[in-house]
């Protein structure tokens, strides 16, 4: 385990916390949480061993192996496959020695084949291609040097080289940032089943809520360990937080806020699938708002100026780069109040279609049609990376603004995205990518667009600006067109969903949960096709063969004797996960009636939050069982074909 023994850290200086005891058991999986500057990087050095703590001791087994994903990779000549192989070293050295057989003994040319036979060496490119593939990675991607790909490419190749260590801790440091969302849920599958020790830090209240069983959480000068996943964290600590009169005004605000919007989204939605989804998602939030009475983070959006409708349309378009056509014969128009959730599985054509809206894309054919009164807020990477990095906040700002506007006023407005004091003053170019991130919003916001087309706006954003960016993208009085990995975000904000895929985008009928199984059964029908073609062009049997039909017969009871217990375990945790859902689904209608949230239910409310967060961790525990469960008779199965 993970020791903790009265552990102080500190940074130039500046305590980040200290006298912390406590232990981190083997497989647990901990999200490192606190906001930006808090330590969370400092502790990660601490546990990779790179960084000794100033007072106590914080130890961790010897034997273990640590992966740790990295935040840069350079430019490397290397094929993008042997990259992430080499992230299992032992595998990567002895493949290494093999290369060179004359420079060893029979005896240890033995033992190297031994030990690469242990470690499944034979298996390991396949695995990992397979790492590559749900990342996102195409089939021919695999063999090009990592020279040729992108930055945030080269991040999804070390996001792969890190899984492909048969670590014992694995240190994840954002790792959502690059991703989109199939690639994300692909992740989380993946990390649940993972069987080492996990430490997360990740902005992504999902990604955190689907994967962690305990919070590790920093925050004036200690270091908290809460048992649950961040959903219950927050609730843990909202209640502390709430105790205080100042904090307990604040969350009777936004929660007053937030139910407003609700009262706003039962009234306006037409399907009630969908507004019944992002009923649960808003309820959600409001149970979690109380944990950001503390935020730095408070903004608007200004109301546009002028509007018109439609603002923009698309007919019969087809959308591409050249002569690639990427979705053709869309329909689309943006009015005032659409809210639009763009969907798809990577390289469908989500940002060719954003980019076709915005103009910086022509049409291949088709016609687009914009209002003489449109006016387009754009939120996208390269935004932040065209900012003047030799100019502050204060003089871009003030570059847009009228001459007649105070710099008190320009001042004021800063401070909502969380420039303060000398920070407003300070030339960009020594800005964290929260930061830049920040400035680019900000410069939007001012400038009060009329549709907002907002291409993963939340990469780089710390939990607190999510939030806030939540919040007011829910009273903006425009159009919004969103592309994002951020789940509760596109709940929270998103009336309708359209889905790219397959050179079409049409409605999605559904919610992101429908949207996630949709997801899983689209890779799956892509490995499946994938096989069939490696299967017809293996050797097939001749029609010739003979086949003995009692051998078969007992083949086949053997094997269903074999795999009788696990099947029945697989049954019994099946049973439990049907007692608990509609128990669970019960909670959930009972929490959306507004009444609960009276002052004289206070304890009803209570009482049922508490009863859903036991069941939550129940289910949770169940599905964990049964993953594992259908993982033991898969290969179990599979050992049958070999």
């Amino acid at each position: 385990m993970i020791q903790f023994d009265q552990v102080s850290l500190r940074r130039g200086g500046r305590v980040l916390f200290q006298k912390a005891s406590m232990q981190l058991h083997p497989g647990w999986k901990i999200g490192l949480t606190g906001v930006n500057g808090a330590g969370k990087s400092t502790l990660f050095a601490a546990l990779l061993g790179d960084l000794v703590a100033d007072e106590g001791n914080l130890s961790r087994p010897a034997v273990w192996t640590v992966a740790h994903m990295a935040q840069e990779i350079k430019a490397l000549e290397m094929p993008a496959l042997d990259f992430v192989l080499s992230g299992d070293e032992e595998y990567w050295q002895i493949q290494e020695k093999l290369a060179h057989p004359e420079q060893l003994s029979n005896d240890d040319l033995a033992k190297l084949h031994g030990r690469f036979d242990e470690i499944h060496g034979y298996a390991a490119p396949a695995k990992a291609a397979q790492l590559m593939a749900g990342l996102g990675f195409l089939d021919h991607q695999i063999r090009l040097n990592v020279a040729s790909f992108s930055g945030g490419w080269r991040m999804r190749l070390n996001l792969a080289r890190t899984l492909m260590s048969r670590s014992d801790l694995l240190l994840l440091d954002e790792p959502t940032n690059h991703l989109d969302l199939d690639a994300i849920l692909w992740l989380e599958d993946w990390l649940k089943a993972y069987e080492g020790t996990l430490v997360l830090i990740s902005h992504d209240r999902d990604f955190l809520d689907a994967i962690t069983d305990h919070i590790l959480h920093i925050e004036n000068q200690e270091l908290m360990l809460y048992t649950g996943n961040y959903s219950t964290f927050e609730t843990t600590r909202s209640e502390r937080l709430a105790q205080q009169q100042q904090a307990f005004e604040k969350q009777q605000e936004t929660r007053a806020h937030l139910q407003k919007f609700i009262d706003r989204f039962k009234a306006k939605a037409t399907k009630a699938r969908q507004a019944q989804s992002r009923i649960k998602q808003l309820e959600r939030m409001q149970q979690l708002a109380p944990a950001h009475v503390d935020t730095p983070f408070t903004f608007s959006f200004r109301e546009p100026s002028k509007m018109s409708s439609p603002l923009l349309s698309l007919d019969m378009a087809t959308i591409g780069y050249g002569d690639k056509i990427i979705a053709e014969k869309i329909r689309l128009q943006i009015t005032p109040s659409s809210r639009i959730g763009l969907l798809g599985m990577n390289g469908a054509g989500k940002s060719t279609l954003i980019k076709t809206l915005v103009g910086d894309l022509p049409l291949l054919a088709g016609e687009r049609k914009a209002s003489e009164l449109l006016n387009i807020g754009y939120f996208a990477q390269h935004q932040m990376d065209a900012l003047d990095a030799n100019a502050s906040p204060m003089l871009q700002l003030a570059r847009i603004a009228d001459k007649q506007i105070s710099e008190a006023s320009l001042r004021a407005f800063l401070g909502g995205f969380g420039f303060s004091g000398e920070r407003m003053d300070t030339p960009c170019e020594s800005f964290s990518g929260g930061e830049r991130a920040r400035l680019a919003l900000a410069l939007i916001v001012w400038q009060r667009p009329n549709v907002l087309i907002l291409d993963e706006p939340t990469n780089h954003l710390d939990l607190d600006m999510r939030h806030a960016l939540s919040m007011a993208l829910q009273d903006f009085e425009g159009a919004v067109v969103l592309v994002s990995h951020e789940r509760q975000l596109i709940a929270s904000v998103c009336d309708d969903l359209l889905l790219v895929h397959a050179g079409k985008c049409t409605e999605f009928e559904g919610d992101l949960q429908d949207y996630a199984k949709w997801l899983r059964e689209a890779r799956q029908q892509q490995i499946n096709a994938q096989n069939a073609l490696q299967q017809q062009s293996s050797n097939a049997p001749t029609p010739s063969a003979k086949v003995d039909k009692e051998a078969q017969r007992k083949e086949a009871a053997r094997r269903r004797e074999l795999t009788r217990p696990i099947r029945k375990n697989i049954e019994k945790v099946e049973a439990q996960i049907d007692k608990v859902q509609p128990r669970l689904a019960e909670i959930e209608q009972a929490l959306a009636d507004s009444a609960l949230y009276e002052a004289n239910r206070k304890d009803d409310l209570i009482k049922l939050m508490n009863e859903q967060n036991d069941l939550k961790a129940k289910l949770e525990q169940f599905e964990e069982q049964l993953l594992e469960l259908m993982m033991e008779l898969e290969e179990l199965e599979s050992s049958f074909e070999t």
